[in-house]
């Protein structure tokens, strides 16, 4: 069901001190940068950086994406293994069909599938070159 890790998203108090941060502390390679995400190649996975939210618990300031080739199939299969989602079944503008759940402890989890041209679509018109 899972294929791999997609991507790693980082809730930050400062977006731009972050973009920087790893940007040019790290020498990670943006790959693009919205107003409200930034999103870093690191190895074949996305470090993601999103604005923290008032109010987030720390088990919400990480989410850790696993990727899928069926997304239907694997939220069907999860709750039938009696996985709790926390944030249902939607779809992203820039292609992403992704559902949130929790571990054991609390952490956040999401199952992920992409629709590739949307994807590659909105990437390259969402790319800001600094």
């Amino acid at each position: 069901m899972i294929k791999r890790i997609w991507s790693v998203t980082y809730h930050v108090s400062d977006l731009k001190k972050s973009i920087d941060f790893y940007e040019k502390t790290l020498g990670l390679n943006k790959k693009y940068e919205y107003s409200t995400y930034a999103g870093f190649e690191c190895g074949g996975v996305e470090i993601g950086l999103s604005p923290k939210k008032e109010g987030k618990t720390i088990g919400e300031t990480l989410v850790v994406d696993f990727l899928v080739d069926n997304i239907d199939e694997a939220c069907r299969t999860l709750k039938k293994k009696g996985v709790i989602f926390v944030k249902d079944l939607h779809e992203e503008p820039w292609g992403g069909r992704h559902a949130t759940f929790i571990d054991p402890d609390g952490h956040f989890l999401e199952v992920l599938q992409v629709s590739w041209e949307k994807y590659f679509n909105s990437a390259t018109k969402g790319f800001k070159k600094t």
